[in-house]
């Protein structure tokens, strides 16, 4: 038998889905002050991987992704998700978001995504939320699953991710 011990913490990133730069900044404030000041700072990337957001949230998408040096207790992540979907609410005109707020965390091994949606690869968390398991990190990268988002497979998001994965190896090598 295995003994139980607690798990390490892990590497906040939040995702972005936006038109209007100045909802990025306002949602950025406001996650600041739950987590504290951010550690790295994607460009802003044109977002054309899918048609799924054009009907609520318009054409001309952008995509931007941060992380915190402020790790967290993976079992966190659905709290988080229920905070960035407030967030959302915030920023919302007439029911429809004008920014998409996704939370999730990575460690050495994965990059996780929390979710509202079930689907058969989503383990249920609490509160409503579920957990992907969207990229695996084996020989020097990131690799996507079956289910794994086109965009997050594309090589410009893995390198995000092992930029963000470096980040996260410097913190809890010198804790």
């Amino acid at each position: 038998m295995g003994s139980i011990s607690r798990n390490r913490p892990v590497k906040l990133v939040i995702a972005f889905i936006f038109k209007q730069p100045i909802l990025l900044e306002k949602a950025k404030l406001i996650l600041k002050k739950s987590f504290g000041e951010i550690d790295f700072t994607s460009q802003i990337l044109p977002f054309d991987y899918t048609d799924y957001y054009r009907k609520e949230m318009g054409d001309g998408l952008k995509r931007a992704f941060i992380s915190f040096p402020k790790l967290i207790p993976p079992e966190n992540l659905s709290k988080i998700k229920c905070l960035t979907n407030k967030i959302e609410a915030k920023f919302s005109d007439h029911g429809c978001r004008a920014i998409n707020i996704d939370p999730g965390y990575l460690d050495l091994a994965r990059l996780v995504l929390a979710s509202t949606k079930d689907f058969s690869h989503r383990i249920y968390l609490n509160l409503g939320i579920y957990a992907e398991l969207t990229l695996v990190y084996k020989d020097g990268s990131f690799r996507p699953n079956p289910w794994t988002y086109p965009d997050y497979r594309t090589e410009g998001y893995i390198k995000i991710f092992r930029q963000i994965r470096e980040i996260y190896a410097q913190q809890i090598k010198n804790k």
